[in-house]
């Protein structure tokens, strides 16, 4: 059953890959064979060298994904040297505030790295996939969010939900052409996202006494669902959002 989870010779573009989910999802991906693009803004010095231990290739695309305008030199710069079978949208933001007092900066500001950037970067990647019949893998970085309402995060929690359901529309108009779209919803992971939660005694607290498996979540603990969802185990797979929280949504 090895081979089904054998990512040799494919090529997987990872956004916000410099550190945290993507990093821990960029390595596994490097780990079952994957050739590794990574797109960001920050340095991904310590990706590159994690994935260089893996024996994969790696290469870095850098890129602003608030805004659209990068949005074609990524696909060019990624496709260099073959195409693109492998897409992890996992780059997001988040602000936090009370929903009475939420302001519009806040709101756009993560709907447009959230939701619209994934939407048209996929649609970009998606073109070439749909134009040559060999399909592709396109996996998005969902969120309990996309279940659940949470507090504070009126523009995070609207953009992961949205996430939810664009996952399900590609995934009925691309999938009878080869091309599986899935998302991964992480649960309370260790991140730059949740530091002022892990900060928080109080808010820590009750974060890990509702999650069965009793701790924080970390990178490496996405590494299964994104092989599983990239490879060709998951050929029949389509449109699923795949919970990885210890537990949470069982509780």
């Amino acid at each position: 059953m090895t081979h089904l989870f054998d990512l040799t010779g494919r090529k997987a573009v990872v956004t916000g890959a410099n550190t945290g989910l993507g990093r821990g999802i960029a390595v596994a991906l490097a780990e079952a064979g994957a050739e590794i693009v990574a797109v960001g803004r920050s340095d991904m010095g310590e990706t590159k060298e994690a994935v260089a231990a893996t024996g994969a290739r790696f290469r870095t695309v850098a890129a602003d994904l608030s805004s659209l305008e990068p949005v074609p030199r990524i696909v060019a710069e990624a496709s260099e040297g073959g195409r693109v079978d492998i897409l992890v949208n996992n780059a997001g933001t988040i602000r936090r505030g009370a929903a009475v007092d939420f302001t519009e900066a806040d709101w756009d500001a993560v709907l447009d790295v959230n939701l619209k950037g994934v939407f048209f970067l996929s649609q970009a990647f998606a073109r070439p996939m749909l134009a040559d019949g060999a399909g592709g893998k396109i996996i998005h970085i969902a969120s309990m969010m996309s279940f659940q309402g949470g507090i504070r995060i009126a523009s995070y929690t609207a953009s992961k939900s949205g996430l939810a359901g664009l996952t399900r529309l590609m995934a009925n108009e691309w999938s009878g052409h080869g091309i599986n779209v899935n998302a991964i919803a992480p649960g309370y992971f260790a991140t730059n996202n949740t530091a002022p939660l892990r900060a928080d005694p109080e808010r820590n607290g009750q974060i890990l006494a509702r999650i069965p498996a009793g701790r924080w979540g970390e990178p490496r603990d996405l590494g299964g669902a994104a092989v599983f969802l990239a490879s060709p185990a998951a050929d029949y797979v389509h449109g699923i959002l795949l919970p990885v929280d210890g537990g949470w949504l069982a509780r």
